[in-house]
């Protein structure tokens, strides 16, 4: 079984980093084509591009002039420990052990625009580009057409190597339609999260992105190997909802705290 998860817009290069080993993302020199790239936009344009303020445009300006090939311990971090938004929360890596994080080494996956694909103890130095941005390459309009199908092979790798062929799919829309999940090598499983808001069941999106972390959590600390453990899943006050629930989309409820 393998699960996988999208990237985060917040980082944390600056709590203290556990001693441990790490390793170097498979698609580096792809990345450093993409940093080359971005290297030719100054603030204003990146931040058309982007979406984002003048100010986020400038620090990710400098972080791409700052963004080197060579990755150590000093000018970068693992990912599942420099990713710090509501998904990374819900997942808490800082606490696992470092069996836990061997485990999830071989079995959680992160969908980057930069990197492509990320072993959790892949080293990655600050930056910002999301899956849907419009940076134009030689392969494309956009990150999808530069990905090309890499990355559903990566997955499909990774899905074989872990020894059941299933794919847990805790990402966005945005990241997980970088790959064709037909192509995957087993069957996928995307879980739906649901809060009750306003008198009805729905998707919160910080609420439901924090439970996929806690999912992919529960499937590390558990070892899972197959599909019908994660109907057990009940973190933070969530249920499974049969009725609401199909073989491929589990669906998990949570009533008012």
């Amino acid at each position: 079984m393998l699960a996988i998860l999208s990237p985060a817009k917040s980082l944390d290069f600056e709590s203290r980093l556990p001693r441990g080993r790490h390793t170097i993302p498979d698609f580096i020199e792809d990345s450093a084509s993409l940093v080359e790239r971005l290297r030719e936009f100054e603030a204003p344009d990146l931040s058309r591009m982007m979406g984002i303020s003048d100010n986020l445009a400038k620090l990710n300006v400098d972080r791409y002039s700052a963004w080197k090939e060579h990755f150590s311990r000093r000018n970068a971090r693992p990912a599942v420990l420099a990713f710090n938004g509501d998904a990374y929360q819900g997942l808490r890596a800082w606490e696992f052990s470092g069996r836990d994080l061997g485990w999830a080494q071989r079995h959680l996956r992160i969908l980057s625009g930069l990197h492509g694909v990320l072993r959790p103890l892949d080293l990655i130095q600050p930056y910002r580009l999301e899956m849907s941005t419009p940076l134009s390459t030689a392969a494309g309009s956009n990150l999808y057409d530069f990905w090309g199908d890499r990355l559903t092979g990566s997955v499909r790798e990774a899905v074989e190597a872990s020894g059941t062929p299933v794919l847990v799919n805790l990402a966005s829309k945005e990241y997980c339609s970088a790959l064709d999940l037909s192509n995957v090598g087993g069957r996928v499983i995307t879980p739906r999260f649901l809060d009750f808001r306003s008198g009805k069941y729905r998707f919160v999106s910080f609420l439901g992105k924090r439970a996929r972390g806690m999912m992919a959590r529960f499937i590390i600390e558990r070892r899972m190997r197959f599909a019908k453990g994660l109907l057990e899943f009940s973190e933070a006050g969530y249920r499974y909802d049969p009725e609401r629930s199909t073989r491929d989309q589990p669906t998990f409820i949570r009533d008012p705290l």
